[in-house]
C-alpha cells in the first residue's frame, strides 16, 4: 500500500504539462499553415536558475527513457524497409559532418532562448521548437516543445497517423521528466 501511496504522490508532484497553442513567436511559426500535425505543449520552468536553452533541451531530448528507445528500434526496423533514415543513419551522418544534434535530431538553429531540431526525407518533414519564455522568474517562465510534420506523401501521412500518438506520449513524458530533474 505505501508504494500506491507513494506513486500517487508523485503523480500529484509531477510537472503539469499543457496543451498550447503553438507560438507565433516560434521560429517554425511560418510552417503552422497547412501542417499535417502542429502541437505544442507547454511546462512551468520550477526554479529561477534553469536560464539555459541548450540544457534544457538535452534533458528533454538527448535522455529518452528506455520505453522510448526500445520503441524507436521497433520503428527503425519497419520504416527502412520503405526508405525512411533510422535514427542510427541520421546520428552518423551528423557525426560525420559535424554538424550539432541531441541525440540523432540534428540543431537546425539556435538562439538563446529557442532551438530548432528537425528532418526532411522524400515522405515528410518535421520541424521542433523547444523554446522559453515568459517572464524573468520561475513559474512565470516555460519550456515549451511545437512540433510540425508537413507530409509529402501518403506513406508520409500514414506513418504520421500510426506515430502522432505515441509522439504525445513521448513529448509529455520527456518534459516531466526533464523538469522533475530540474526541481
Amino acid at each position: 500500500m505505501s508504494s500506491l501511496r507513494t506513486a500517487l504522490e508523485a503523480l500529484r508532484n509531477a510537472p503539469r504539462v499543457r496543451i498550447v497553442a503553438p507560438p507565433m513567436e516560434s521560429r517554425i511559426a511560418s510552417l503552422f499553415r497547412g501542417a499535417d500535425l502542429a502541437d505544442a505543449y507547454a511546462v512551468s520552468i520550477p526554479n529561477d536558475d534553469i536560464r539555459d536553452i541548450n540544457a534544457l533541451a538535452q534533458s528533454v531530448l538527448g535522455q529518452p527513457e528506455r520505453w522510448f528507445r526500445a520503441l524507436l528500434s521497433l520503428r527503425d526496423a519497419i520504416m527502412t524497409c520503405f526508405g525512411v533514415k533510422t535514427s542510427r543513419q541520421i546520428r552518423d551522418r551528423q557525426e560525420r559532418e559535424g554538424g550539432g544534434h541531441i541525440d540523432f535530431f540534428p540543431i537546425l538553429s539556435a538562439s538563446d532562448h529557442e532551438i530548432v531540431v528537425g528532418e526532411d526525407d522524400q515522405h515528410l518533414n518535421f520541424r521542433t521548437s523547444l523554446m522559453l519564455r515568459g517572464g524573468l522568474r520561475a513559474p512565470d517562465r516555460e519550456l515549451v516543445v511545437t512540433t510540425i510534420v508537413h507530409c509529402h506523401n501518403g506513406l508520409g501521412r500514414l506513418y504520421l497517423s500510426a506515430i502522432s500518438p505515441i509522439h504525445r506520449l513521448v513529448v509529455r513524458s520527456s518534459l516531466r521528466k526533464a523538469m522533475t530533474r530540474a526541481l
